[in-house]
């Protein structure tokens, strides 16, 4: 198994924090800091002396107060791309990374803030055409809504990882089915609290 897959860890109150490497989260099981809420199959990390299974889903035993962090922290081009489907919000072509950009809605120059609300992801053929104007005046509608891009970008990014992760759905809240699962869990946790 490699070290370089990823592990969703969740908040005590089941909430969804993001993503840790096999080993972090591994260095968190033994730390008993988390707890283990799903398995990742069969899959063992093997040392020279020992088997440790590798964990899916992992859940903190304290909980963590992140939104502030989150409203506070910057955004990353990742999530940008992610969020967009890695397609020019010009053109519609899907590219690749090294062929995107960041284009500020409005300019910076202009006015324009960081916020994921006033950048969408451009090939560099469109961002050089729009250059410093708003879509109006470059005659380049935006094909996403200013509406959709008002998803949360570490949603998006869970979301994306969890498209080959089946067992991280239901903490998602990606299955309607399973939120009633949940919703127990996190009701039988604040009980024994």
């Amino acid at each position: 198994m490699a070290l370089n897959g990823r592990v969703l860890l969740l908040n005590q109150t089941y909430e969804p924090l993001g993503t840790v490497s096999v080993a972090r989260a591994i260095i968190m099981t033994f730390k008993n800091t988390v707890f283990v809420e799903e398995w990742d199959g069969d899959r063992v990390l093997r040392s020279v002396h020992d088997e440790f299974p590798v964990p899916s889903v992992i859940r903190r035993r304290d909980y963590i107060n992140v939104r502030r962090r989150r409203e506070q922290s910057g955004m990353k081009r990742s999530r940008i791309y992610m969020r967009d489907k890695f397609r020019c919000q010009y053109c519609g072509e899907r590219k690749g990374v090294p062929e995107l950009t960041l284009d500020h809605i409005l300019p910076r120059s202009r006015g324009g803030d960081n916020s994921p609300l006033n950048i969408v992801t451009a090939c560099l053929k469109c961002n050089n055409r729009k250059s410093n104007r708003t879509p109006e005046e470059a005659r380049m509608p935006l094909l996403t809504s200013q509406s959709a891009l008002r998803v949360k970008l570490e949603r998006v990014a869970l979301c994306h990882y969890a498209e080959d992760r089946a067992e991280w759905r239901k903490y998602l809240f990606m299955d309607v089915h399973d939120d009633r699962d949940i919703m127990e869990r996190v009701h039988n946790e604040r009980r024994r609290a």
